[in-house]
């Protein structure tokens, strides 16, 4: 029989759940590592302890497949917060093994770790020398269960020392229940009974495969379709009006908001998709299926704590007769055709610069057809789903949102590089102050990606912050970036690049395109910053409502 450390036991637990780590090797998990390669795990370094987390989040984003991250104790431990509190927040099932202080007690540079992570809302297994695995397989179990993210823990003085032998149980399989809900039941009479139906899908319907039950569904009804940006296209088909929220068309909104009974599926109805009170109409009947324990919309009349895909088909199975809202549909197809569709952008700005809006249509024609996107944070959020054909949920990877961060884009794009198996070519569109704060790891990205692109929607500038506060007269020398010639960093890590002024300079992509699109390709685009996103307007609009209505 072969003997394993503590830190072997951890990677052979762990070797049957997943198949990738990305981290930064430290002495607090330099053990771990070793025994991660024996065990045929592929390790992907990366250069911030942050990427780590990130790039572990954005495989399951893009893959559906458990990652695990990896760093040291203390200042490589506490360097992964925020996107530890990211995949929290985003409720992603991820992994960090971290080191941590000896079981002989806190050493002087030793600080609370499981205290720390608990803030984050995140729970901490720390392995023991006779129950490394179980425990490694009880802090994964709970990962895939519960949807978030946790650490698993081991103490320096283990770390190398011989495991205890131990019989591990099979891991458990997912329950399935079959049983038919009173409230799935009181669902199909008042979507049979619609006559304007609308289904909004969101990434828990994605996740759980339920798209083709909701497509059927919404054929039988006669009902339209639109998702999250995380569900999108998930029921694109006839009917379907796109992205519910700011993303969205004017057209396409003031359609759901005319809709009498809406069904959300897998969505929590966040501010942004219910474009902040002001989606639905009020008299909607809103149903919400939805793994969460209650509600999490006030708007919700009916709630129905279950699984979107295994609800679906107990609903369509309930439904007798032809659909409800024959007219529904026809008269949608004619508005969304005659009603305006997003804005086109100008070809002249105030500054010279590239409007991000014509940039955007330009890109969408040159990409690849076969493209997975990850999307950074900041006022260019909305470009990429509002412009560009990304055909499937899982290839809309849009980070730090859930916890409103920037400079997660990098790293995310190693984790969602290391995921594409397919020929696609992995895209990722940033600010440049979310870029120059995750800098480090455009070395990981190039080394990791088969075939990758990079925009960088470059103002000069913390746009959202320009907008928000530069409009109301605060000073902005803090909100702007002196220009960074990002093409030039780009070449000296060994990328192909090129500095975008104008679309026509977009010729210098396509030829690396033309070529085969191999490597990292990085777009150093100068954008304006005197184009708002119509997805910021709302919300500044929202705050200030909210504002007035304090002080009122």
């Amino acid at each position: 029989m072969t003997t394993l450390t503590v830190s072997g036991r951890v990677a052979q637990v762990l070797s049957s759940y997943l198949s990738d780590v990305f981290g930064v090797m430290g002495n607090g998990n330099v053990y771990f590592l070793d025994a991660a390669e024996k065990m045929g795990l592929r390790f992907s370094p990366v250069r911030h302890e942050g990427a780590a987390i990130a790039a572990a989040d954005a495989y399951y984003r893009t893959s559906g497949r458990l990652a695990a991250g990896t760093t040291t104790y203390g200042p490589g431990y506490t360097n992964a917060l925020t996107a530890l509190a990211e995949a929290v927040q985003a409720q992603i099932p991820v992994v960090l093994v971290t080191g941590d202080a000896p079981t002989s007690g806190a050493r002087p540079q030793d600080v609370d770790q499981a205290a720390i992570a608990a803030g984050l809302g995140a729970a901490t297994f720390t392995v023991t020398r006779d129950a490394a695995g179980a425990i490694t397989q009880q802090a994964v179990e709970y990962a895939l269960t519960k949807l978030t993210a946790v650490v698993l823990a081991i103490p320096y003085d283990l770390a190398s020392l011989e495991a205890g032998d131990e019989e591990l149980p099979e891991p458990s399989a997912p329950q399935v229940t079959d049983d038919v809900d009173r409230g799935l039941a009181q669902a199909a009479r008042l979507l049979a009974g619609a006559k304007r139906p609308l289904i909004l899908a969101g990434r828990g319907a994605h996740l759980t495969g339920a798209g083709p039950e909701l497509r059927e569904l919404a054929d039988r009804l006669g009902a339209l379709t639109a998702g999250t940006a995380l569900a999108l296209n998930l029921l694109n088909g006839e009917g379907y009006l796109g992205v519910a929220g700011g993303f969205g068309t004017a057209t396409a909104a003031g359609l759901m908001g005319e809709a009498d009974v809406v069904l959300v599926a897998g969505a929590s109805l966040s501010p942004f998709t219910m474009r902040f009170g002001h989606l639905l109409g009020p008299d909607s009947t809103v149903i919400q299926i939805d793994t969460a324990l209650q509600p999490t919309h006030p708007r919700v009349d009916l709630f129905v704590s279950a699984d979107a895909k295994t609800a679906a088909g107990q609903i369509l199975r309930m439904l007798d007769g032809a659909a409800a809202a024959e007219a529904w549909r026809p008269e949608a197809r004619k508005r969304l055709a005659e009603g305006p569709a997003h804005h086109p952008g100008s070809d002249e700005t105030p500054d010279g610069r590239l409007d991000p809006r014509s940039l955007a249509t330009a890109l969408d024609a040159v990409l690849p057809e076969r493209r997975t996107v990850v999307q950074d944070g900041g006022h260019f959020v909305g470009w990429a789903p509002m412009y560009w054909n990304i055909p499937r949920p899982q290839d809309l990877v849009m980070v730090g949102t859930a916890y409103q961060a920037i400079g997660l884009g990098l790293a995310s794009a190693v984790g969602a590089a290391r995921a594409v198996e397919d020929g696609r070519t992995l895209v990722l569109a940033s600010g440049d102050g979310g870029f120059l704060m995750g800098l480090a790891d455009l070395e990981s990205l190039i080394t990791a990606a088969r075939s990758a692109i990079v925009v960088i929607y470059n103002d000069a500038a913390y746009g959202a912050e320009i907008h928000q506060y530069g409009s109301q007269g605060l000073t902005e020398k803090p909100m702007l970036i002196p220009e960074v010639d990002f093409s030039g960093v780009a070449r000296a890590l060994g990328a192909e690049s090129a500095i975008i002024r104008s679309l026509a300079d977009l010729a210098a992509l396509t030829d690396w395109i033309d070529a085969g699109a191999k490597g990292t390709f990085v777009a150093d685009c100068r954008i304006t910053s005197s184009v708002r996103a119509p997805w910021l307007s709302e919300w500044m609009n929202a705050t200030r409502a909210a504002k007035a209505a304090v002080a009122g």
